[in-house]
């Protein structure tokens, strides 16, 4: 588990299957965890590991997934700690929630939790969600605003939570700081996705919060101030500029734009 040597943070990756069901664009790729799925020459947990690797401050990262799986993913690079950092790995819950709290036992200060396939995570904003625990916030959540993804692809999300004063797309990204923010991950038990199960937001952070989100008549600023009374924290959303952190490997028309994406940044990084 992390050191519990004071500053720095630890990473959560959440890598198991959903639902315990094998995902098709691994079946396709014929292995048997998405994380494992090859984009552009390395599996998707590579890139993920590689991001935080590059992170100031970083002390350790938890993978969250099935106890089987655990030899297959220690092959992928930076899995045993090759970029410097070490690697635990903890068998996941049935549930996103369990498993989170799961990854962070034993586990001190700030804790940054992002999934397998966010390949197209940024050092630099995981390093600003960072900054923001250490100034005092207890939860973060990272948002890109719908204009920022449709201009890094057009096609790049779908679904947007409609609020007043914009929309916005969630990065797969969290932040949680101390024990009492840590119930925060009750918000994973009904499985997430809230942008695609409106029934799941109405369970998680009840239906008048629903209705104001669906009519629009609530902005983002007011929804922390509402969920940070719910949980009693002090709980805060991080606006990222960069559309591309909003964008993950859900299915095959991600996977497409995230390919097109990696290939764009590497081609502008002379690779």
């Amino acid at each position: 588990m992390a050191s519990s040597e004071p500053g720095g943070f630890t990473a959560i990756i959440l890598a198991a299957q959903r639902g315990g069901r094998l995902d098709p664009l691994a079946d396709k790729a014929g292995v048997t965890h998405k994380c494992l799925v090859p984009i552009v020459g390395k599996p998707l947990l590579e890139y993920v590991l590689r991001a935080l690797s590059q992170v100031p401050g970083l002390r350790s990262i938890h993978i969250s997934i099935e106890g089987e799986a655990f030899e297959a993913v220690r092959a992928v690079p930076g899995a045993k700690g090759e970029f410097g950092v070490p690697v635990d790995f903890v068998i996941a819950a049935p549930s996103l929630a369990d498993s989170v709290y799961a990854a962070a036992h034993g586990v001190e200060g700030p804790i940054v939790i992002t999934t397998a396939d966010n390949v197209n995570l940024s050092p630099a904003v995981v390093e600003r969600m960072v900054g923001r625990m250490e100034a005092g916030a207890e939860g973060v959540v990272a948002l890109a605003t719908k204009e920022a993804v449709l201009a890094a692809h057009p096609e790049g999300q779908r679904r947007f939570y409609k609020l007043k004063g914009g929309s916005y797309s969630n990065c797969n990204l969290y932040g949680l700081n101390g024990a009492r923010a840590l119930q925060m991950a009750e918000t994973f038990r009904s499985g997430g996705q809230f942008a695609k199960n409106p029934k799941r937001l109405a369970e998680t952070f009840g239906l008048f919060n629903l209705l104001l989100a669906r009519f629009a008549l609530i902005s983002i600023k007011g929804a922390m101030k509402r969920l940070s009374k719910q949980f009693g924290v002090r709980a805060e959303a991080m606006i990222v500029e960069d559309g591309t952190q909003a964008i993950d490997v859900d299915n095959q028309r991600t996977y497409d734009i995230a390919k097109l994406i990696i290939e764009r940044r590497l081609a502008a990084q002379g690779h």
